[in-house]
């Protein structure tokens, strides 16, 4: 049997068996790779499509790829997130996963659900509702491996013999995710009305409960690494949830202007779009001060590198950039062009995909005993990436204000400007070809730690201790 000796707050020990957990927490970040390396090939495809280099438009159209390209995304953060409730929740319960056999049933029935959409996107089947392309039979079979998910967490929590600030948030970050999915299934014959509900999902995701998840791993990793009292990071980690739900539920408005709806929304919008910066920057403050006064030295400095580098990344990306183009007078020119891109892709990246890295950068030692993060790759992946996304995001902020300018200020045609544009989308392949190398070694990494494995008859979590020696 494999057992896993976990620290608790008081300094004993808790022992169980959680190798079902473990295996299935690694799977789901296996699983996470492969669709993330997917991802960045569909986007090189859109890249040099914009380059006007679009050899497969046959085969495969921009809208395709588009699709694929961003829904790819979704489904590997969810993957990831749900990863890191695998991993995160037997840990901070004290117990093992309520049901393995049901977490491998929802994990078959993700793939599955996934690899129906992608192919069906190529043969033209789904929706076409930006971001909810997915074809309506697949919604309900995703329904029902959300419900799985979420009531194996939380019968895992409540049979727990504790429950954590940090797991109850997780929790409830994946299951008010769960209960948004709900409105973007409801079509309507009005654009203005189909749009209003649609925003529900995309934006309250993103902006609003997805936040709850980030600021619930983050507290989980800054507990584990830096050695600062739980108390006091979880109480942080009530004002964070306080501040996002106030901006992000009524900060949706900014994605109201000028659709139909109501002016109200200008108002709105514009105020509460204004203070979602503010969850941001405290979470940045946040994780800076803690990392600081944190009097524990853990080795895995590169993993605390990536959660503290997710709460700054994150700031700039969704908070700044994201206030930037949001008020009513700048938005009216930018929706919809590529300064939305530069504010999306930057946002993403330090919101969501640095946090899953974060874990995964954190439980692979964990997972296996192998002290990887000591060589140059890790520390390579970190900077490369962080490079090539920030350069990334500057080659999208050029080509998208030089768009507005000639585009929507000056009027001249939409197609003129796309090939006006074409020369900004080298610098733009450039600088993917730097991230995508970062992520590679991130990827390399992954795999030379292997699948879990335990030492003897036991697999120690938490700290990784010097006795380990790498593989």
């Amino acid at each position: 049997m494999t057992v896993s000796t976990l620290p608790t707050d008081s300094g004993s020990t808790a022992t169980f068996n959680r190798s079902g957990s473990q295996l299935l927490a690694w799977t789901f970040f296996a699983t996470c790779m492969g669709l993330f390396a997917l991802q960045i090939i569909y986007g090189f495809i859109m890249g040099f499509a914009h380059m006007g280099y679009d050899g497969l438009h046959e085969f495969l159209p921009f809208n395709t790829a588009r699709a694929s390209h961003t829904n790819l995304l979704v489904v590997w953060l969810l993957a990831g997130f749900m990863g890191a409730a695998y991993w995160i929740v037997p840990e901070e319960c004290e117990r093992e996963l309520y049901s393995v056999k049901a977490g491998w049933l929802q994990w078959g029935s993700l793939v599955v659900v996934s690899v129906i959409a992608l192919i069906g996107f190529h043969m033209n089947w789904w929706e076409g509702r930006k971001f909810l392309e997915i074809p309506r039979p697949l919604d309900y079979l995703v329904v029902v491996n959300v419900l799985l998910f979420i009531g194996n967490i939380g019968m895992t929590i409540w049979k727990a013999p504790r429950m954590t600030t940090t797991a109850i948030v997780l929790y409830f970050g994946l299951f008010t995710a769960a209960l948004l999915y709900l409105p973007g299934m409801i079509t309507f014959d009005n654009q203005v009305h189909d749009s209003y509900f649609r925003w529900w999902v995309v934006h309250l995701w993103v902006e609003g409960v997805w936040e709850l998840i980030m600021g619930a791993i983050l507290s989980y990793l800054l507990i584990k690494m830096t050695g600062v009292d739980r108390e006091i990071l979880e109480k942080w980690l009530y004002v964070i949830v306080g501040v996002t739900f106030l901006s992000g539920v009524l900060g949706t408005g900014h994605h109201y202007y000028y659709i139909g709806t109501p002016k109200y929304w200008l108002m709105i919008g514009g105020i509460f779009s204004a203070l979602e910066p503010l969850a941001f920057l405290g979470m940045a403050i946040w994780a800076v001060g803690v990392a600081r006064r944190g009097g524990r030295q853990h080795p895995n400095a590169v993993a605390l590198k990536w959660s503290v580098g997710c709460a700054v990344m994150s700031f700039v990306g969704a908070g700044f950039l994201g206030f930037a183009h949001t008020l009513p007078q700048v938005n009216i020119w930018t929706h919809g062009t590529l300064v939305t891109a530069m504010h999306g892709h930057l946002a993403f990246w330090g919101a969501y995909v640095m946090i899953v890295l974060s874990l995964i950068a954190y439980v692979l030692p964990e997972m296996t005993g192998r002290k990887l993060f000591s060589g140059w790759r890790s520390e390579w992946a970190f900077w490369t990436s962080n490079i090539g996304i920030t350069a990334m995001t500057a080659a999208f902020g050029v080509a998208g204000i030089a768009q507005v300018y000639l585009e929507r200020k000056g009027g001249m045609d939409f197609l003129a400007v796309q090939e006006g544009l074409e020369v900004h989308f080298l610098g733009l392949i450039l600088a993917a070809t730097l991230f995508s190398a970062g992520i590679g070694l991130f990827m390399w990494d992954f795999v030379r730690y292997g699948m879990p494995k335990p030492q003897g008859d036991k697999v120690v979590t938490g700290q990784v201790s010097d006795a380990k020696v790498a593989a």
